[in-house]
Parts: C-alpha cells; sequence; structure tokens
C-alpha cells in the first residue's frame, strides 16, 4: 500500500507538468520583421500636438527597428501618402526615413483612417500574407471622411466589420496609440484586440516617444542588456548596441547632461562622441549607438528616465516566447526562454549552468514580484518554462525575464493584460495558505562562531532593494494546494484528454490496489480454516510467535487468537501521507511563483522602531 500511495503522490503532481510540457510549442527565432507605420497628419494634430513630436518619435523608430528588417511609413489625412516605400531596414533606409520624418504636419482637413489601412496593407507587398505584419497606427481623432455624420458612422461600421475580418484572416497585429482623449478609443481598441495587437493612449506629447517604443516593442521584441544603477556590461558576442536613455523629469536641451565611459575609462558625450559611435539627441532622449564596442562594463553619468534601455545587436542571442495580448486563470501565460548562438539553439550544459533565468512581473501600482527559473539542472533541451496562471488583480502587467551568467547577460521586457473570467475570482480574494517565511540565500550559511544556522534577517536593506511598493503575495498568485483541487476550480485549465487519462491512471492504482488487499485476505482466511484435526488450532507465521513470546507473561498460556489483517484498513488517494513527503520532497513541487518583494517604507518603520 505505500508503493501504491506514492504511486498516486507522483502521478498527481506530475500530470500537470507532463501535460504542459506536451502543449508547449518548440521554441524557434523569430520571423523576419514587417512594421508599417501610419501617422495621423489631420488638422487636429495643431492642438494636440503643437510642437509636433510625431516627428522624434518617428525618427526614434526609425534608428530602433532592427536591421534586416522590412519597414515603411505612411501619413493620412484626406488622402494617404506613402512618406517613405517599404523596403529593407539598412543605414540607408534610417537616413531616408530621418530625412522624410521632417514632412510630417497638421494640414490635412480629414481623417480617413479606412483608406490609410487599406493603402499600408496593400496585397501587393506580400502578397495577401500579414501573419508577420505589425501595423503601428497613431491618430488623435475619429473617422471623419464627410460633414455628414451618418456617412461617418457607416465608414466606421464598415472598418470595423468586413475590413476588419479580412484583415484578420490575412493575419495582421494592429498597435493603435491615442494621441488624445478626443480620440475613439473604442475604435482603436478593438481594432487592436480583435488582431491580437497593443493598445495605448498617450495623454501628451511628450509620452509619445514612450508609446511609440511599446508599440515597437510589442511588434518586434529587442533583446537587451540589463541596466544596474547606471552600469550596464557587454560580452564580447555583442556587435552593437544602442543606448536609448529617456530624460529624467524636468530636464530640458539646455540642462540635459549624459556621459558614457567604456570599460577602459574614456568618456563620450554627446558633442565629442566616441569612435564607432552615433549620438542622436531629440527632445525627450539621447540615442547612442555603438559599432564593434568593447567588451566590459560601460558607465551612464546623467539621468536615466523611465524605460531607458540598452538593446543590443549580438549573435549570441536569449530568445522568449511570445507574449499573448491577455491570459488568466483558463489560458495561462506560458512562458520559454531558449538561448540561441547562429541560429542554434544551446543545450551546452556548461554554458546553462552559470546561467540564472529569473522572471520579474509587476504591476501597475508598482507592486511586483520574482521568480528564478534557473534550477541546480538545467533543462536537457535548453529551453526553461514557467506557466503564470493567476494573479492578485486584473489589470497590464510588465514582465521582465534576465538571464545572468559570469561574461553574459540578457533582457527581454513584454506587457501582458490578466483578465478574469465572469464568474472567477482574483486570487487576492481568496485565503491565502499559511507560507514559510523566504530565507535569504545568505542566511543558510552557518555562524562562524557557534557553528549554527542564524535566524534569517527577513528586513530588507531598503537602500539596496529600492522597493517602494507592497509585494506580489506568493500565496495569492499561486496557492500550493494539491493540483486535483486547483484543476476542478480552474475549469478548463488542462485539456479533457488530459484529466480523463489521469482518472484512467487513479482508478487503475486504486483497482489494483483493492484486488491485491482482497487476494490477501482471501488467502489468509483460506489459511485460517486449513487446519490438522478436530483442534481447530490457527496458523501463526513465526514473526508474529516472536513477538507473542517477548510480550507474554511468564506462566502465562500461549496467545492463539489470530491478530487482525493489517491491510484491511486500505487508505484513499486523498489519504494525508506524513512519510511520503520526506521520501519524495514536496519542496521539489512547490506551486508558488514568486519571490516576496517587501515593502520598504513599512520595513523603513520597523527599523526606526
Amino acid at each position: 500500500m505505500r508503493w501504491i500511495k506514492s504511486v498516486l503522490f507522483l502521478v498527481i503532481f506530475n500530470l500537470p507538468l507532463w501535460t504542459s510540457a506536451q502543449t508547449n510549442a518548440n521554441l524557434e527565432l523569430p520571423e523576419g520583421a514587417d512594421v508599417r507605420i501610419i501617422v495621423d497628419i489631420s488638422g487636429s494634430m495643431k492642438d494636440n500636438d503643437p510642437d509636433n513630436l510625431r516627428q522624434p518619435a518617428v525618427r526614434l523608430l526609425a534608428r530602433m527597428l532592427p536591421e534586416n528588417a522590412y519597414a515603411g511609413l505612411w501619413t493620412f489625412g484626406q488622402y494617404v501618402n506613402m512618406l517613405v516605400p517599404r523596403d529593407r531596414v539598412d543605414e540607408n533606409w534610417r537616413e531616408r526615413m530621418i530625412s522624410r520624418s521632417s514632412e510630417i504636419n497638421s494640414v490635412a482637413l480629414r481623417t480617413n483612417l479606412g483608406k490609410a489601412i487599406e493603402v499600408a496593407s496593400d496585397d501587393y507587398y506580400t502578397d495577401g500574407d500579414l501573419t508577420h505584419t505589425d501595423f503601428i497606427l497613431l491618430t488623435d481623432g475619429k473617422v471623419d471622411i464627410s460633414d455628414v455624420e451618418q456617412v461617418n458612422q457607416a465608414e466606421r461600421e464598415r472598418i470595423l466589420g468586413p475590413l476588419l475580418d479580412e484583415l484578420v484572416a490575412k493575419g495582421a497585429t494592429f498597435h493603435t496609440v491615442a494621441l488624445s482623449g478626443e480620440a475613439d478609443v473604442e475604435f482603436l481598441r478593438t481594432l487592436a484586440t480583435e488582431t491580437g495587437g497593443s493598445y495605448s493612449v498617450a495623454p501628451s506629447a511628450e509620452a509619445l516617444n514612450r508609446a511609440f517604443l511599446n508599440a515597437l516593442n510589442a511588434a518586434v521584441p529587442q533583446e537587451q542588456v540589463p541596466i544596474e544603477g547606471n552600469r550596464f556590461r557587454v560580452d564580447s558576442a555583442v556587435r552593437e548596441f544602442t543606448a536609448l536613455i529617456f530624460w529624467g523629469e524636468g530636464e530640458t536641451s539646455d540642462t540635459r547632461e549624459l556621459l558614457l565611459s567604456d570599460p577602459e575609462g574614456k568618456t563620450a558625450r554627446v558633442d565629442q562622441p566616441g569612435s564607432s559611435m552615433k549620438w542622436a539627441r531629440e527632445s525627450g532622449y539621447d540615442l547612442i549607438t555603438v559599432t564593434d564596442p568593447r567588451a566590459g562594463e560601460w558607465r551612464l553619468d546623467g539621468q536615466l528616465g523611465e524605460g531607458s534601455r540598452v538593446t543590443v545587436v549580438s549573435d549570441l542571442r536569449m530568445v522568449v516566447s511570445p507574449l499573448p495580448l491577455v491570459f488568466s486563470e483558463d489560458e495561462p501565460l506560458q512562458l520559454q526562454i531558449g538561448f540561441f548562438e547562429d541560429q542554434v539553439r544551446l543545450t551546452d550544459q556548461g554554458f546553462l549552468d552559470v546561467m540564472e533565468v529569473r522572471v520579474t512581473i509587476a504591476s501597475e501600482d508598482g507592486r511586483s514580484g520574482t521568480k528564478v527559473l534557473s534550477r541546480e539542472q538545467p533543462p536537457e533541451d535548453g529551453i526553461y518554462q514557467d506557466v503564470v496562471e493567476r494573479l492578485p488583480s486584473a489589470g497590464e502587467y510588465v514582465i521582465d525575464v534576465v538571464a545572468d551568467g559570469k561574461t553574459f547577460s540578457r533582457k527581454f521586457t513584454g506587457a501582458s493584460r490578466f483578465i478574469i473570467p465572469e464568474g472567477g475570482t482574483p486570487a487576492s480574494s481568496e485565503e491565502p495558505a499559511p507560507a514559510e517565511p523566504i530565507v535569504p540565500v545568505q542566511a543558510d550559511a552557518p555562524d562562524s562562531e557557534s557553528g549554527s544556522v542564524p535566524e534569517p534577517d527577513l528586513q530588507p536593506n531598503p537602500e539596496e532593494d529600492n522597493i517602494s511598493t507592497s509585494p506580489i503575495d506568493i500565496n495569492a498568485v499561486e496557492e500550493p494546494s494539491p493540483v486535483a483541487t486547483e484543476r476542478e476550480e480552474a475549469g478548463t485549465a488542462l485539456p479533457l484528454w488530459a484529466m480523463v487519462a489521469g482518472a484512467i491512471v487513479l482508478i487503475a492504482l486504486i483497482a489494483g490496489g483493492l484486488f491485491v488487499a482482497v487476494s490477501r485476505k482471501r488467502k489468509a482466511a483460506s489459511e485460517l480454516q486449513e487446519s490438522p484435526g478436530d483442534d481447530d488450532v490457527p496458523v501463526i507465521e513465526p514473526e508474529q510467535r516472536e513477538e507473542e513470546k517477548a510480550t507474554q507473561e511468564p506462566g502465562a498460556d500461549p496467545v492463539t487468537e489470530p491478530e487482525a489483517d493489517p491491510e484491511e484498513d486500505i487508505p484513499v488517494a486523498d489519504a494525508e501521507v506524513e512519510d511520503s513527503d520526506e521520501e519524495f520532497g514536496l519542496e521539489d513541487f512547490d506551486l508558488s511563483e514568486f519571490d516576496d518583494l517587501p515593502d520598504s517604507g513599512e520595513d523603513d518603520e520597523e527599523h526606526k522602531s
């Protein structure tokens, strides 16, 4: 029976892992990018973008688009103009895009959104296949092709009806940006949602750079290296890096100061760039591109505004599976992370052994949590996997994936929205299960004097952690509850065939256990009936005789009544198994998702007290 309980334990805890492994697709390098930018130049832009910050925003995209992607620029009002023809991105294309961005203005009379979409998505470019094509659409208004409101409404319905159906059938993806509150928010959100793209609002022209960058990152996720403080590390595999540094709050072109130092301490600035370096300063950001950079630690001196990043072009790449626009408990977020060199996925254990892969999820209000995916034994296929099913509340979340090795580091940033289906409840609304406090790694080391393990210091250093908001509670994210119960609550979290297969396995094991137990009881009963003569003396096993002799009082008559069969009490599958926890290691099946990141504000008060 102990064997049966052990098998049941393994089946229950491994079934979702087997299913997840079978449903995950193989991780591959992304296809070549095709990005088409559509910009509104209607007269209303005079009020919503008086400084014409659409121009530096478009130039930002021109400089950030990856080499060898395809891209083009269309502007629209009453008519549509292909300002920069769709072509392969190279230095000549970038220069053409930057030069012609000065022709973006606010002189058009109408807002002919439907015509702009039709022209930019013409079948001529890709023979009607838009599977790998992303559109970035910027507008501040509504469909406006006539003075008659009924005509405008009919055109709007045509775009969101037959035209949108055609775009979805061809595989197009739209990332829409609304520049003002006057924009048709519902129209833009529907266009993005139905095609699997992103939607954002730039409340001001100053926020347009970040909105465009987020749309580009959703269309073409770019590989980064993490910035720690004001430093970042470049490895020998990097052929080029681009540092996009947004200005700090309140900075202007007159007050902006920024220096970049290489590993040898040589310093460059906007008016004195270093060798193999291009430095562009636009309203709101500095963009520095360095070709064939020295390997080592680089330093940035100056304010680094929110969203600053360093992207790299490298033969050694970290690839993250595409993030869905939305996810839920019924349709969880499945992450896959792998490393590629020269188009080949790396499975070398020597490389993976030194790699730490961690995922951080941050909410809109600043709460965040981190989970380390790398274990003592790296995955044999080189693909790190994780499934995120539940978060404390619905909303937008930023997902950061950071890989850190001894001389190699990469970062990926993406966004997705967690939704709660009708009738569902967020993780935070449920009663969290008691959990052991997370002990810092250094607390496991024995004390040098006493040799004992010291009590963990659960008060973080606010200066080191720099955390200003409450953490995402890991107990609310995923409680370590039995998988069977959790899957029943999740509804469709597991495929039907997997649930049926699991049920068949459990029934077969339980039936086998019952059969064995009943057989033993029948055998024992038959042995009791097979006694010599009329004395009807039961058969007593030698082990039982020795135990009876040890417990029998001196001079007492021998005990001849048989003891109860220990196999009569057959435990059910959900019975508590105390010894199996230690034998199979429940810690290997920990279902918690993220490490708590404590609120430094609360910790400061505790330190003061």
